[in-house]
């Protein structure tokens, strides 16, 4: 007898696999936080309406941004003994219904910036294009981390605007970008931790990437030097919003967090880096979205006033 919940189960696993929709975790805190940052003024919460049409664009720019990553990327990943199980390659989803996802998603996007706020709107066609272009910067440039990281900014930045609109200060657009570039440097710091795993693979197809160009030691310096950046710029980030215990008890675990992600990058195996990539990195922006919905909910001192 034909199983309707069973079958509705299995299309949405095998859809959320494709389109990895648990990585959401990296860039969706990030998002929820600076949400709350610029809705401080209501104790983080800007209403339903907005917390809903915030979620769809993230949740729409995600799957057309890694949609289209797979899409450009299936040929490669049928040579890579990696990824060759993937969904496009292995022909578990076919190439129409992934195009037919991407441009679905890609409509959403568009259409919940609308009914934000018109700045959102009109900046929503930019969005698109910046998430979907890193996957073909790989063919080009040693830098493609950096654009992959610059598309997972959007994520707070799209979110404090979604809330501001154009009422957005100085000082906020001071905070909000210290956090982007934050974001682009902690992704750039695991990104070529990853990217590790396909080291071999990248050199001898032609594909380019920090590792490939500096080599595994010097890759991991400079993802190293991104990371300890990106501490310093979370720690401003604090200061400018005026947090207080609980940030910095955060911002000591995120340290730690990737001090271990380093150390595991170095001493472990290539079978460790999901470990480090996933896990540890899940972490960091977990805990980041905790101690600044703390500081905001209760002004930093832990009491309703």
């Amino acid at each position: 007898m034909f199983n309707v919940e069973s079958s509705m189960f299995v299309f949405f696993q095998k859809w959320s696999s494709f389109i990895r929709l648990s990585h959401t975790l990296f860039a969706l805190p990030f998002a929820l936080a600076a949400m709350a940052v610029a809705a401080r003024d209501n104790r983080g919460w800007p209403g339903w309406r907005t917390f809903a049409l915030i979620l769809a664009c993230m949740v729409c720019a995600r799957t057309c941004a890694m949609t289209f990553n797979r899409i450009a990327d299936r040929k490669f990943d049928a040579l890579n003994p990696r990824t060759a199980g993937r969904h496009l390659p292995s022909g578990k989803i076919s190439l129409g219904g992934a195009l037919t996802l991407c441009i679905l998603s890609a409509a959403g996007l568009i259409a919940a910036s609308y009914l934000l706020n018109s700045l959102c709107f009109y900046l929503s066609p930019a969005a698109l294009l910046v998430i979907c272009f890193y996957s073909l910067t790989k063919r080009f440039t040693d830098y493609t981390h950096m654009f992959l990281g610059l598309a997972l900014a959007l994520a707070p930045v799209g979110a404090w605007l979604a809330v501001k609109g154009e009422a957005i200060s100085s000082l906020e657009i001071v905070q909000m970008l210290i956090l982007a570039v934050a974001v682009v440097l902690w992704l750039v710091g695991f990104d070529i931790i990853y990217s590790l795993q396909d080291y071999e693979f990248d050199r001898s197809h032609g594909l380019r990437s920090l590792v490939v160009a500096w080599g595994p030691k010097n890759a991991l310096q400079a993802s190293f030097l991104a990371h300890l950046v990106m501490c310093g710029l979370l720690l401003a980030f604090g200061l400018l919003c005026k947090f207080r215990m609980a940030y910095m008890v955060g911002w000591l675990i995120i340290v730690g967090c990737l001090v271990l992600e380093h150390w595991i990058a170095r001493r472990r195996s290539l079978n460790w880096i999901n470990v480090a990539f996933f896990r540890l990195n899940a972490v960091v922006s977990a805990v980041f979205l905790i101690v600044t919905l703390a500081e905001v909910v209760f002004h930093g001192g832990f009491r309703f006033k």
